[in-house]
């Protein structure tokens, strides 16, 4: 985090600990999206992920004192919603195997193997480029946009909750293993599995297109 992220976040704490409910208000709008859809990689109702997410806003306020700001608030907050989800899809008896990923056959395989990503995550063969100022773009944009909204909803629990936290939410690969309780293998082997369907469903739309 940045120096300017960093004082703006130290202020937005300062704030909700003063009991600023407009702070609480920009909280919220920041970050309730992602904590229902990572609560959904846990819970598959949607109602009963809206009760977990409401819980976790409400431990937030209760322990917001205890906050020391060793990692950033939204790590701290999606620690505590994975917390939550894991312990009620655990009392319903639905947890997600985010730690059973080796399928039978594949031990000592390469996680990333054949995947076109770099080990760092980055693209091995980037899509290519479009143009931003053509009426064909514009279309291919929005194609692209419901393509891959699509194929997020389609991931398996794991992968999407894993690519959420990474590509939209922006956390490191050691935030997203200490927030969910997994190995950097398995975070890894999750987060290119993930990016290869994604991958797979813009191609779909762009079709290479130079």
């Amino acid at each position: 985090m940045g120096d300017q992220a960093a004082s703006a976040e130290n202020d937005l704490v300062r704030r909700l600990l003063d009991g600023d409910e407009p702070a609480f208000d920009i909280l919220v709008r920041q970050h309730h999206g992602a904590m229902m859809r990572v609560a959904r990689g846990f819970i598959s109702k949607p109602d009963v992920a809206e009760e977990v997410v409401q819980e976790t806003w409400l431990a937030v306020l209760k322990g917001l004192t205890a906050f020391e700001g060793r990692s950033s608030l939204k790590t701290w907050i999606f620690h505590i919603l994975a917390n939550r989800a894991r312990s009620r899809a655990t009392r319903e008896g639905r947890v997600v195997p985010f730690a059973d990923l080796t399928p039978a056959g594949d031990e000592g395989r390469d996680p990333t193997e054949e995947l076109p990503f770099t080990p760092t995550g980055s693209w091995g063969e980037p899509p290519a480029p479009w143009q931003v100022d053509t009426p064909e773009a514009i279309v291919l944009r929005r194609e692209a946009v419901d393509q891959l909204q699509g194929a997020l909803t389609a991931l398996p629990p794991a992968q999407r909750t894993v690519v959420i936290l990474r590509d939209l939410e922006g956390l490191d690969a050691a935030e997203v293993c200490n927030i969910l309780q997994i190995s950097e293998t398995n975070q890894r082997v999750l987060l290119h599995r993930a990016r290869t369907r994604l991958r797979k469903a813009l191609d779909g739309v762009l079709g290479h297109r130079a």
